[in-house]
């Protein structure tokens, strides 16, 4: 059964409120703040707790950081000064027992103050880290949407631009906290709602500027994020949250039927009323294969008049690397008679978003159409048949009828037939296809 994540944004998004939200839906907190300590950094402890969310109950993750390392980021009258953003402190209090203090002595790296970090900075912290692959591929990928949005804020690339705010401690740790838990609740695929943002503006480490922040702004146009106004002063959405949001979102909607496993909120720190916070459910999908298999593919189709067939040539090695079912391009007459490709690609509707990505940034296209296709599947399994140069990795499907079919797989054929030195129809003829 696949697991799927749905984080419901009605009040915003912030770092801290996912990793709340994945605490309380059930992500390991010993083991979480286990895997914190490698990172090395100092200056921080995490305090786990519960608290009221209004009228409902929620997990507080709270990194605390010594007076060194403050980034004003919970100060509403900093935040806010005289914008009068109508605030309300009676949420604040925690309630119930079994906080986790846990004290970071170890020594960081980077020396001083550690507010402002490059994007190399942030990865040495987190390569040097005993996370998984997968939870290490995450927090980098959030980083580097956040680096991307910073940069083009700044008019810097990646490589120069410095954090501010989600260079702090606190962030990195909501950032490295969430890919940690999205790894240790094994989430297949993730579905995010539109982003509920406030209005007005906000002071931060660059001076007064409006809600949403460039940053902010620039993650939502990347990676299609949908705001919804909250109609409400103050800045709902974070960076951090907007990048997790992009980096977590895998599919547009939720199955047809499934399931429920667990829910879960995850409250944040600004003393909004009413206040912010990010529930989350983990979600079943129900789905069941049969041996003629309908599932739901995406067809992206585009076409081109000034890209050389060398370039596409290049993009299709580049959509298969990423994930597309099939990708091709097939001459087609254009405009006054302007000779141009037409650009397919089948792909799952998790891959639509990278995919899209490739076409912008590789072709010269402006505009991508998207389709929703049903497919039907034979059921199939992978076998080995023998030739007289050796083994040979196979495909089987089965027909409706019971009956099958069996066919090589080309990429073993012909890694055999370089390792014998023979030729490729050499040892195709000497394939045996009986069982």
């Amino acid at each position: 059964m696949k697991r799927i994540l749905h984080l419901q944004c009605d009040t915003g998004i912030s770092g801290d409120m996912v990793v709340g939200a994945l605490l309380d839906i059930g992500a390991d907190q010993e083991a979480l703040c286990a895997a914190l300590e490698s990172l090395g950094l100092d200056g921080y402890e995490v305090r786990i707790t519960r608290k009221m969310a209004g009228a409902l109950d929620a997990c507080d993750f709270d990194v605390v950081v010594d007076d060194d390392h403050q980034n004003h980021d919970h100060d509403m009258d900093w935040l806010y000064g005289a914008e009068g953003v109508h605030h309300h402190r009676g949420h604040d209090h925690d309630h119930g027992h079994g906080h986790h203090h846990y004290d970071h002595g170890h020594h960081d790296h980077d020396h001083g103050h550690h507010e402002h970090r490059s994007l190399a900075d942030i990865k040495s912290i987190i390569e040097r880290s005993n996370l998984s692959d997968r939870a290490r591929e995450l927090a980098l990928r959030i980083f580097g949407i956040i680096a991307a949005a910073e940069a083009k804020a700044h008019g810097q690339t990646v490589d120069t631009v410095h954090f501010h705010e989600v260079g702090a401690i606190d962030s990195i740790v909501d950032v490295v906290a969430v890919a940690w838990c999205v790894d240790n609740l094994a989430i297949d695929e993730a579905v995010v709602s539109p982003l509920y943002e406030g209005e007005g503006k906000i002071r931060c480490a660059h001076g007064i500027l409006s809600i949403p922040v460039p940053a902010v702004a620039n993650i939502v146009e990347a990676h299609g994020l949908v705001l919804k106004q909250a109609h409400r002063k103050g800045e709902l959405v974070t960076p951090t949250g907007a990048a997790i949001a992009a980096a977590l979102g895998t599919r547009e909607s939720l199955p047809e039927q499934y399931r429920i496993l667990a829910t879960g909120i995850g409250t944040g720190k600004r003393a909004y009323d009413p206040p912010s916070s990010v529930r989350a459910m983990l979600i079943g999908d129900t789905a069941t294969p049969t041996s003629l298999a309908e599932s739901l593919l995406w067809k992206l189709e585009t076409e081109v008049d000034d890209c050389t067939g060398e370039a596409l040539g290049h993009v299709l090695d580049m959509l298969f690397e990423a994930g597309a079912r099939e990708a091709h391009f097939v001459p087609v007459f254009m405009k006054k008679g302007r000779p141009g490709y037409q650009v397919e690609v089948i792909c799952d509707e998790e891959r639509i978003a990278p995919i899209e990505r490739i076409l912008f940034e590789e072709t010269t296209t402006i505009g991508i159409r998207r389709y929703a296709l049903k497919r039907t599947a034979l059921e199939r399994e992978e076998g080995e048949l023998t030739s007289a140069y050796g083994p040979v990795r196979a495909k089987r499907v089965i027909l409706p009828n019971g009956e099958s079919r069996t066919y090589a797989e080309y990429e073993s054929v012909a890694a055999l037939a370089r390792e014998r030195g023979v030729s490729y129809q050499d040892v195709v003829r000497t394939i045996s296809y009986k069982d």
